[in-house]
């Protein structure tokens, strides 16, 4: 039987970690268990980094499998000491699946004064790991994907990026945009991912052409994703009119979401 990825986080922090501080660890989970409020989650989250470190957790080929064993998509190769440490707390308290994406969806809620430490614990749980893929509703999931652009988080490795596409996301995301633009800020080209496939109103294809019209080569090739994913007609025609050599890009494989990310 495969070890759960509570049992291989644990095994490969207290293996890595000095005795004080495994102890230390292992205090804080205890102390947590009796008392899990806001606060003293908070308080725990924030001293992981000052206590542990912020080091490389060290893995082995042998421990990636056992991760794929565990879970299936979950990729822990470039994983930190304070961010394996920070899942860990947030695992043993998780408890069932549907406790953990409630206490992380809470935790996205959290102040701005923890943004620092919310980035890491984010992307710990949101990269390269098939949770949220298949244990986020809805309105987690997309609550997920617009906190990512709040703490200027990647997207692309989000697992499920594509096949959790739905409508509201793609509103939420244009509204993003538009307070962005109203600001005079910049809005990630990553964003219109989430929006090609439903732009198919006369509004989401102006946003998409003001994309393309971007002088900023990033944005173009994004508009031209999102565009070439759009199912109205009218997308194809603004596609056409941009330079040639994006739509071929896109047909030959050669321009993707991926590649596109790359270069963020």
């Amino acid at each position: 039987m495969s070890d759960t990825p509570n049992e291989l986080l644990q095994r490969w922090l207290m293996r890595q970690l000095p005795n004080q501080d495994s102890q230390w660890l292992r205090d804080q989970i205890a102390k947590l268990q009796a008392d899990p409020s806001d606060r003293s989650l908070d308080i725990a989250l924030g001293m992981v980094p000052r206590k542990l470190g912020k080091g490389d957790l060290a893995l082995e080929p042998a421990d990636l499998e056992a991760a794929e064993a565990a879970r299936t998509g979950w990729d822990p190769r470039g994983w930190s000491v304070d961010q394996a440490a920070r899942i860990l707390i947030l695992c043993s308290l998780g408890g069932r699946n549907d406790e953990f994406a409630k206490l992380f969806s809470s935790l996205c809620q959290a102040a701005e004064g923890l943004r620092t430490n919310m980035r890491a614990i984010f992307e710990a749980v949101a990269h390269n790991s098939p949770f949220p893929r298949e244990r986020f509703d809805e309105n987690r999931w997309n609550h997920m994907v617009l906190k990512a652009l709040f703490i200027d988080s990647t997207l692309s490795p989000i697992q499920g990026l594509d096949e959790r596409a739905n409508p509201e996301l793609a509103r939420i995301m244009r509204d993003y945009a538009h307070e962005r633009w109203a600001a005079g800020r910049t809005v990630t080209p990553e964003l219109w991912r989430c929006v090609g496939p439903f732009a198919d109103s006369a509004e989401a294809l102006a946003d998409l052409k003001r994309v393309a019209e971007s002088p900023l080569d990033i944005d173009q090739q994004a508009a031209a994703l999102a565009l070439a994913a759009s199912p109205a007609p009218e997308a194809a025609t603004i596609l056409a009119a941009m330079d040639p050599a994006l739509a071929e890009a896109i047909a030959s494989g050669a321009l993707t979401w991926n590649s596109l990310s790359e270069t963020l």
